[in-house]
């Protein structure tokens, strides 16, 4: 582990002070050093086409018949609580408590048919596109951010190409942020974890404020360089472990992170949600919205992140009206700005959870487990929007008409990135050939 120290008066072998010291090798990157992750990086190579995906996953599964795919029609224990209102596109109706997103559907594309879900609150299939009571390579599958770490590369050395932004949950895979699998830990996402999102970036006891004080932050990597540089440590260490230095010292990645570099205006319109982790799951932080925008930006390829828990076994009227609005508001914003940006052709979004919900609301006002049909709400990557996908009966528990599985999500969004899911392959740890997603399954047709 590599640490940048200066803190006590006590020195180590090197000569350098503790004083607050940054652990380079401590960062989560599947528990290997980050030097090492980045030579990894290098190997797979680096090409200049910056496509990305911006993954937001709800956790527990969410209520399809009370968000996309109303049913005003069926009794009262199967309908719910909530009105379909009209979009902008004619003919496409959603729940009432998403206005915004009701204005931008032009921008939008809503799968009603999912098929497949294992029905465990996992968030593997949404990160990797497989099912993981399936059997495995050894290592396993790796998730869609491992395989374009290793595909692509970086865009430059001071922004990891995956960057997950999930948080550490008491139910573990509620906070997955994607998993290398077979790729190995060099290709895990960097997870600034904590309850202070950038936690892992910034030296110890050194606030969020004071890591916008540029100078604070300068002051302290030039004292360890100074002080580094007359040892000659700095001249024993390969240039990937001054790579590692960089990414953390790099103003490019700390402003990303860093929300008071945005208009204000901007800040107000993503809005901040909640803070508060819901229960064992996920908070509903709004400003990691404007975070994925920002990283893909500053040159992340794929940015993942968990938002609130839906595993709602009852009271979904009063837990829908606390989170509905936030979702509406927080996805609206995101989809309305990488479109003022330009970034709409380039940068794919995708919305949704491990499986839906039962058509029957139960006894305690929810709905249970109900892997037969899931939805997703697709935006940006320059796919055709503006459409409904799929469809479910009268009571939105089966798929009447196109069942969308996983791996079609998958081939879609890789499809997307520019990367041939069929005609690329990866080599598992026996040395096969692995397809990215199983031949059968095509990118989307009704998308690209």
């Amino acid at each position: 582990m590599l640490r940048i120290l200066g803190g006590d008066r006590s020195r180590d072998e090197h000569g350098v002070t503790r004083r607050s010291f940054l652990s380079i090798g401590g960062l989560a990157m599947g528990g290997l050093a980050l030097p090492s992750v980045l030579r990894a990086e290098e190997l797979s190579g680096v090409k200049r086409s910056h496509k990305a995906v911006i993954m937001i996953f709800l956790a527990g599964g969410p209520p399809h018949q009370d968000m996309w795919d109303l049913k005003p029609d069926a009794p009262s224990e199967i309908r719910g609580p909530f009105q379909p209102i009209g979009t902008n596109v004619p003919g496409i109706q959603i729940c009432e408590m998403f206005p915004r997103l009701a204005k931008i559907s032009d921008k939008l594309a809503y799968i009603r048919s999912i098929v497949g879900a294992t029905g465990d609150h996992y968030a593997y299939q949404c990160l990797t596109g497989r099912n993981h009571r399936d059997m495995q390579p050894r290592g396993g599958w790796p998730s869609l951010g491992a395989v374009v770490a290793k595909l692509e590369g970086p865009i430059s050395g001071s922004v990891p190409a995956v960057v997950g932004l999930s948080p550490k949950t008491q139910h573990r895979p509620w906070g997955d942020n994607g998993q290398p699998g077979f790729l190995g830990p060099s290709y895990a996402p960097f997870t600034p974890e904590g309850e202070e999102i950038k936690g892992d970036m910034v030296l110890q006891n050194v606030t969020l404020e004071r890591l916008r004080d540029r100078r604070a932050l300068l002051t302290s990597f030039d004292t360890f360089r100074r002080e580094s540089d007359t040892s000659g440590f700095m001249e024993g260490l390969d240039n990937f472990q001054q790579r590692a230095i960089e990414v953390l010292a790099s103003k490019r990645l700390a402003e990303a992170f860093d929300l008071s570099k945005e208009d204000p205006k901007t800040i107000a319109r993503y809005g901040q949600g909640s803070d508060k982790f819901q229960d064992d799951g996920p908070w509903a932080r709004l400003d990691q919205f404007l975070m994925a925008r920002r990283l893909v930006e500053a040159g992340a390829r794929v940015v993942t992140l968990a938002f609130g828990r839906w595993d709602w076994h009852g009271s979904t009227k009063k837990k829908s009206e606390e989170n509905f609005p936030m979702l509406d508001q927080g996805v609206s914003a995101l989809v309305e700005d990488l479109h003022a940006r330009g970034l709409d052709k380039d940068v794919s979004v995708v919305v949704w959870g491990e499986f839906g919900r039962t058509p029957t609301i139960n006894k305690d006002g929810g709905r249970d487990h109900w892997p037969q049909v899931n939805c997703a709400l697709l935006a940006g990557g320059g796919m055709r929007t503006g459409q409904v996908i799929g469809a479910t009966d009268k009571q939105a528990g089966a798929v009447s008409e196109r069942p969308v599985r996983f791996e079609e999500v998958f081939a879609t969004l890789y499809n997307r990135l520019g990367i041939d899911p069929h005609r690329t392959t990866i080599d598992d740890l026996s040395g096969r050939p692995q397809y990215l997603v199983d031949p059968e399954y095509q990118p989307m047709r009704e998308l690209v």
